[in-house]
């Protein structure tokens, strides 16, 4: 089996594994001091993914974390998606590669009349991974917009920190994504042959899977997670999503679990970073309330968290939003949890937001029903009912990754470089 970008990951993040220590990190407060703290302890190796790397106080905090490991001897890669990420600096590309920091844009674009095209397939995912035993997976960039000093247009967002056995099957992964195919440097290949059986020590009570979405033989892994848990949960199911615009199968779950007595909550976005979202989701308003399902609109800055849970032990953190682009075109990773410590936390998390910064929508807050609305009603949902079909159809070129280079030097001091 193979990734969007050509490799083998058929073994890879497709089972229960046990023995994890998995912690919740809220906002870019507490994720960004744990992982530039765990990038300035590598000993080996640092891989880092995703998908907007920005030159604000957050991305030179970044480049600076890299460099210092690079500069100790530390292997450290670095992977930027092409839409996400277009216009660093030739300074700032510069810097990491001079220090030693292997830096490769994923499928780069170029732009039409200043316009960037290529917002299919993009690699989606937020990973960190530092020497093979501590992971950090979720939905938060390198950014200062997911700081609160940002101000009221900072993002609320989640990801999760990982050791344990769960860690060696995200390292590989990893790997796979950067060797694309085995065409990567005669080291890269020793290095990943070498990492292929690794495991890691048990570190923790959690069991944890590593679910992917790729535009090959993965296609949907994360959807039918969701839909799992779901059609199981016997008592409550909450999901906050920053993006939602979900498929047919998951507005049709929902609903039937509200009407079986599940307690159904939704946290969505209030205060949009793009009006679009707050639109196409509320367009599903009413078939949900008036199954039963709870809405709050999440109102004190943009929120852009991927989290979910189920009943009292399942979890899931993750970078995939519950919309058409995550749910059918990008390359994502969520990791599901199942532990009732966790879960508890989380959930508690997210009744803080309910209560104290979220408005719950109410079925007279909304346009009366109309035939207009029932006919446009009718073909939304057909409309999601049939789209990853319709979305198959479209070109699925086999992205590419475009290392960057340092600027070379020409006569008379001036320089050149490849930066994306």
């Amino acid at each position: 089996m193979s990734d969007a970008t050509g490799n083998d990951v058929s073994r890879i993040g497709r089972r229960w594994t046990e023995g994890n220590r998995v912690e919740l990190l809220e906002n870019g407060e507490e994720f960004f001091p744990r992982v530039f703290e765990a990038i300035g302890e590598a000993r080996r190796e640092v891989v880092v993914e995703t998908f907007i790397l920005f030159e604000d106080k957050v991305g030179q905090g970044l480049h600076a974390a890299l460099c210092a490991a690079a500069g100790r001897g530390v292997k450290v890669d670095l992977m930027i998606d092409g839409f996400g990420s277009p216009a660093l600096s030739p300074e700032f590309v510069a810097g990491l590669t001079r220090a030693g920091v292997k830096v490769r844009v994923f499928d780069p674009g170029k732009r039409f009349f200043g316009q960037r095209m290529n917002v299919f397939r993009r690699m989606h995912r937020k990973i960190v991974v530092v020497d093979g035993t501590l992971a950090f997976v979720g939905g938060i960039n390198y950014s200062a917009d997911h700081l609160a000093d940002f101000g009221p247009k900072a993002k609320q967002d989640y990801a999760v920190e990982l050791a344990g056995p769960i860690v060696s099957e995200i390292h590989r992964f990893v790997l796979h994504a950067i060797a694309v195919g085995g065409k990567g440097p005669s080291w890269f290949r020793r290095r990943l042959k070498a990492r292929a059986e690794d495991a890691n020590a048990p570190a923790g009570e959690a069991a944890a899977q590593f679910i992917t979405r790729d535009n090959r033989r993965h296609t949907n892994d994360i959807e039918r997670h969701y839909l799992a848990a779901i059609r199981s949960a016997r008592q409550r199911i909450v999901i906050a999503n920053a993006y939602f615009f979900p498929g047919y199968r998951l507005i049709k779950e929902m609903r039937r679990a509200a009407r079986r007595g599940v307690d159904v909550r939704l946290i969505l976005q209030g205060e949009p970073d793009m009006p679009i979202v707050k639109v196409a989701a509320s367009m599903l308003y009413h078939h949900l309330l008036h199954a039963g399902v709870r809405i709050y609109e999440y109102c004190e800055r943009p929120l852009h968290g991927k989290v979910a849970l189920a009943d009292d032990q399942w979890s899931t953190v993750g970078s995939s939003n519950l919309d058409p682009l995550s749910l059918s075109l990008n390359l994502e990773a969520n990791v599901i949890v199942r532990d009732k410590a966790f879960n508890a936390l989380l959930s508690e998390r997210l009744d803080h937001l309910m209560q104290h910064s979220c408005k719950r929508i109410e079925a007279e807050d909304l346009a009366e029903w109309s035939s207009w609305r029932l006919v446009r009603s009718f073909f939304i949902f057909h409309i999601l009912r049939w789209y990853p079909s319709w979305v198959g159809w479209l070109p699925r070129h086999a992205p590419k990754l475009k290392p960057l280079e340092a600027p070379r030097t020409q006569g008379g001091g001036a320089t050149q470089t490849d930066a994306a």
